[in-house]
């Protein structure tokens, strides 16, 4: 093998494409993936084309085509009529975005303390920590649809003064809140034991105290290793805020919702749909775009 990674072996061997890392595929191996590219989009083309005709030749086609796709209801569904009693579902889902983002910021705050609390070593943090797993294994148990339930519907009938008299959308993001801090806590949680100890060893040896090691060294390597876990899950919560409307905000689907009893069409939950996917998607390949990034940078580490 040592002979095979001398230059004179990779001049000998005039098939090779040479690169800066070694050998790259051959020309032969590189027209073989062209091949496999051409014959899976082929088949990927074939079966999107057998999916789609047999739904334009179902029996029920045109039903389901103007129930659920007539242009003209989504467009009405989407602008919305006040007089009518009906919200639009554009206007509409600015509520879900004000949601998110103020859901986002609150959440990344809350599973960062959760975290850092479950992993405390001192004796006095003790009961600190019991609460803390509680609270974690009690939010992640329970369906995010139940939290929203009993927050939306049970903060207001405590009386409380201020506390019970805030809009609805404030009791669902409490809601989203406290469920998905369990979930992003323990995924900062896993991202504090993915830095070797070594790097705190180092920092305490150089005279940092316990909090200066994690604030400055332990804590931003963590971070970046859990972006794109953390933006996979933010990706699942811009979509679950359309459960805030089952305790009556009007957001986008409660608006499409609305519609469709009304008009009895639901094509508006199509234009729904198709809002959220245009929130989501450019979210998701930007998640991959990182992964990506962060999977050149490890292999770049590697290599060096």
């Amino acid at each position: 093998m040592s002979d095979l990674r001398s230059g004179g072996e990779r001049d000998a061997l005039p098939e090779a494409v040479q690169g800066p890392g070694g050998f790259r595929r051959t020309p032969r191996l590189l027209g073989g993936g062209q091949r496999s590219t051409v014959v899976s989009t082929l088949s990927t083309v074939a079966f999107v084309g057998v999916v789609v005709s047999g739904f334009f030749f179902a029996p029920g086609s045109a039903d389901v085509r103007r129930t659920f796709f007539s242009g003209s209801n989504m467009e009405r569904a989407f602008v919305g009529n006040t007089r009518a009693g009906l919200p639009g579902i554009g206007p509409a889902l600015v509520l879900n975005i004000k949601m998110f983002l103020s859901a986002e910021v609150l959440i990344l705050i809350l599973a960062l303390v959760l975290a850092m609390i479950r992993e405390s070593t001192g004796a006095v943090m003790f009961p600190v920590r019991i609460l803390a797993t509680v609270y974690v294994d009690v939010f992640r148990g329970v369906p995010t649809l139940l939290v929203i339930y009993m927050v939306g519907f049970g903060v207001p009938a405590l009386r409380l003064g201020f506390l019970s008299d805030q809009p609805i959308a404030v009791y669902g993001v409490a809601a989203l809140v406290l469920s998905y801090s369990a979930y992003v806590s323990e995924l900062y949680r896993a991202g504090l034991h993915a830095v070797h100890r070594s790097q705190t060893m180092a920092a305490r040896s150089l005279g940092l105290s316990g909090w200066t090691s994690m604030r400055y060294v332990v804590l931003p390597q963590a971070i970046r290793n859990v972006i794109p876990p953390l933006l996979n899950d933010f990706i699942a919560l811009q979509k679950d805020t359309a459960l805030v409307g089952v305790i009556g905000a009007i957001e986008a689907s409660q608006a499409a919702n609305i519609y469709a009893q009304t008009v009895f069409n639901y094509s508006g939950y199509t234009m729904a749909a198709v809002l959220f996917l245009v929130l989501t998607i450019p979210l998701a390949r930007f998640t991959d775009h990182l992964i990506a990034r962060d999977r050149s940078r490890r292999l770049a580490g590697a290599l060096a």
